[in-house]
């Protein structure tokens, strides 16, 4: 039985809302100058524990945990089999930078390579089941490329606004799995082609398209209570200390912290893990010290699906309600520490999910986590998205004659 109530609320003023506003920002926030999506409402009385692992694969495994209930009457949710993404412990990373248990939830085994997937299985089912024909999305690429594949899934038109400068592999991927996709040269035309589309032709928004930002599609954002869910297994019923994921507009550490809430409504567990917001420009950072948005920007970042400028309150009250803080890492960091994990735990990331390897010492360093704390890093997409950054740190690979002594000369 669905345990979601058919409503949604705003987290910040608790005002309620039916679902038609659910892809509408709260009017009362918006008036304080506070741009923040309502989230569905859930009733979990008669839930007893998560569904037995057994009972289906998946993301969909936890349905009744999740935005569907009565909406979705005659449509069973179809998926790509996405979740149940391995725990991974990392040994040798975590010797070399002091940790004692450090551990990486590999969402890049995804079925689009990214855990973007988690949201878009449910906002595409979402959206299906309220008869949208179109579902429309402003993404860098791991968000347009799961929302295009689950549309070709579900038999829904695609439209992908993204940028110029976005490296060709993603727009391959996008346009592969049969989106429209067009790309413009500034972040703020996506949003304004975005809204235009949503208000005048009824397109179902995937993603924020606001500014100041907001977040994403608040159904969609609940996808990702799966990976609290599945860390909760993962551990023997049990939770790590501290969470290292990277953090651009929060929709991944919002919904960690709801499905984390909801184990503790459950009495499965009694706190949450700290979360620590991996960045490239100090967003989160900045706004934790009371200080204003970012204003210089020293150099584009390689980690560029996060590499944003403002934070939203949805990110900040994750990172409230966990007790967590925020961290930043420069380019070189971040190419460092993604060598090092390739070359070391056989494990090749995103410049952005590598961040949050790049982070650590800085973290032990200032007494934020303890060489004894159990960590977990969120590796939400893998490096074959952009081999380019990474193509820049190698050197050219030689071609040898077929000896031996060719093979020395050249790399031994």
């Amino acid at each position: 039985m669905s345990a979601y109530t058919g409503r949604l609320a705003c987290q910040r003023c608790n005002t309620g809302y039916d679902e038609q506003a659910a892809y509408a920002l709260c009017p009362v926030c918006r008036e304080q100058g506070v741009n923040v999506y309502p989230s569905p409402v859930y009733d979990l009385t008669g839930v007893t524990g998560l569904p037995a692992p057994h009972s289906q694969r998946g993301v969909l495994r936890f349905s009744d945990l999740l935005p569907f209930g009565t909406s979705l009457a005659g449509h069973a949710p179809q998926g790509l089999g996405e979740g149940d993404t391995p725990l991974l412990r990392l040994s040798r990373a975590g010797a070399a930078v002091g940790l004692e248990s450090l551990w990486l939830k590999d969402e890049s085994r995804n079925p689009t390579w990214s855990y973007k997937d988690r949201l878009a299985v449910v906002a595409v089912n979402k959206a299906l089941a309220q008869g949208a024909d179109t579902v429309v999305v402003s993404s860098t690429g791991n968000h347009g490329a799961a929302i295009a594949a689950y549309a070709a899934r579900l038999g829904v038109r695609c439209v992908v606004l993204t940028l110029e400068s976005v490296p060709q592999a993603m727009k391959v991927l996008m346009q592969s799995y049969g989106a429209q996709v067009a790309a413009l040269r500034e972040p703020a035309g996506r949003w304004a082609v975005m809204r235009d589309g949503v208000q005048q032709r009824g397109w179902v928004p995937m993603s924020g398209y606001v500014n100041p930002p907001s977040g994403s599609n608040p159904f969609g954002v609940d996808g990702y209570k799966s990976i609290a869910y599945e860390l909760w297994e993962q551990f023997d019923e049990s939770l790590p200390d501290v969470i290292v994921a990277p953090v651009a507009y929060g929709d991944g550490i919002a919904g960690l912290v709801r499905g984390f809430e909801d184990l503790i409504e459950l009495r499965l567990t009694t706190s949450i893990p700290r979360i620590v917001a991996a960045e490239t420009y100090g967003a989160y950072s900045e706004a934790l010290a009371g200080r204003g948005p970012i204003t210089d920007v020293p150099e584009p970042s390689v980690a560029f699906s996060i590499a944003a400028l403002t934070p939203t309150w949805q990110g900040l009250n994750a990172l409230k309600r966990s007790a967590g803080t925020a961290a930043r890492g420069s380019n070189t960091m971040i190419l460092e520490a993604q060598a090092a994990l390739a070359g070391g735990e056989g494990l090749y990331l995103e410049p952005s999910s590598a961040l949050t390897y790049a982070v650590l010492p800085g973290l032990l360093a200032r007494g934020t986590i303890s060489a004894t704390d159990r960590v977990v890093l969120l590796g939400t997409s893998t490096g074959l998205k952009d081999v380019g950054s990474t193509a820049a740190t190698l050197a050219p690979v030689p071609v040898i004659e077929p000896t031996l002594a060719s093979f020395d000369a050249a790399l031994g």
